[in-house]
């Protein structure tokens, strides 16, 4: 699987009904070569341009206090869409969301919140990773379909993987053995690749918070897993089926992390361009997930349905 996730050039809607806060986030986007907008004030509107076909967009940006509730309706309209349903959607709220708020967004599939008025790099920042993140997953559910054949049957079984496209490759796989794979895989990647670059690359909370403001993550990525010290590091991903549930650990060599504080949708996370990958694959993917040892051990269970 090749993985070109860094950003260079997208296509953006942006819904907001303030001329103001449509000037200035546009603005911030002016040396960002290959970032274009469309911008209308009304969801109306935006429904509207989303139904032309001659138009693709990487990303809508929603004002999701529109009145009579119009961009919140407008947002489980597009859900309600499979051909638009994939488009990433950050929120625009005048004040940081509540846990309820998020989890209702999450729910809808809008994972990314600007509170405004935002300043350039907390705007760029959020933009970049939601693009990145979205590129990834949306390369992960491409190579899914087209995987031929019937779903692998896996009973018990070990893997290891290195890289971001080992990742990407082997969580698709064991998507496939999963009861939902299209919610699975969603939440597969997100242990797999935070054991490669958290667990065995050792990059900081902070420092991939950065590297969303620059537009570098993968190349970053890439290149620590290019360093000598951790040419043999690998994630290992354990996958048993019992009939009553599937169990997934995933381990790294890392040295752990403070998990406790990334099981749950943080409203003081809520603006950030990353930290609500494990909250978001516990909520959507997973019946539970906990960690084991100092944090460089996840153990996620999958309960199907009819359990």
């Amino acid at each position: 699987m090749h993985l070109e996730i860094e950003m260079t050039d997208a296509h953006l809607l942006l819904v907001d009904s303030d001329s103001h806060s449509r000037d200035t986030l546009v603005g911030y986007f002016q040396s960002e070569t290959g970032i274009t907008f469309h911008t209308v004030c009304k969801p109306q509107e935006a429904w509207v341009v989303l139904q032309d076909r001659a138009e693709r967009f990487d990303l809508m940006i929603l004002d999701c206090l529109m009145p009579e509730r119009g961009g919140l309706d407008l947002l489980y309209r597009i859900r309600g869409d499979q051909r638009l349903a994939e488009i990433p959607i950050v929120l625009q709220t005048p004040t940081p969301p509540t846990a309820d708020q998020m989890h209702d967004g999450a729910a809808a599939g809008a994972y990314h919140y600007l509170t405004v008025p935002a300043q350039h790099d907390a705007v760029l920042s959020i933009v970049h990773a939601a693009l990145t993140k979205s590129s990834f997953r949306n390369a992960l559910r491409r190579e899914l379909r087209n995987q031929p054949g019937n779903p692998r049957q896996l009973d018990t079984c070990e893997f290891s993987i290195r890289t971001l496209e080992e990742a990407g490759e082997l969580a698709t796989l064991i998507a496939r053995a999963c009861p939902n794979a299209d919610a699975a895989l969603f939440g597969i990647s997100e242990l797999l690749v935070n054991g490669v670059e958290h667990g065995n690359l050792g990059l900081s909370y902070e420092e991939k918070s950065q590297l969303a403001l620059d537009n570098c993550w993968k190349s970053e990525v890439d290149r620590r897993s290019a360093l000598p010290d951790n040419l043999g590091k690998r994630v290992r991903l354990s996958f048993r089926r019992e009939p009553e549930r599937i169990t997934l650990r995933i381990a790294d060599e890392g040295r752990g992390f403070a998990w406790r504080n990334y099981l749950e949708l943080d409203p003081r996370r809520a603006c950030d361009p990353n930290g609500r990958g494990i909250a978001l694959a516990r909520m959507l993917s997973f019946s539970s997930i906990h960690y084991e040892g100092c944090g460089n051990v996840a153990v996620a269970t999958i309960v199907p349905a009819s359990n």
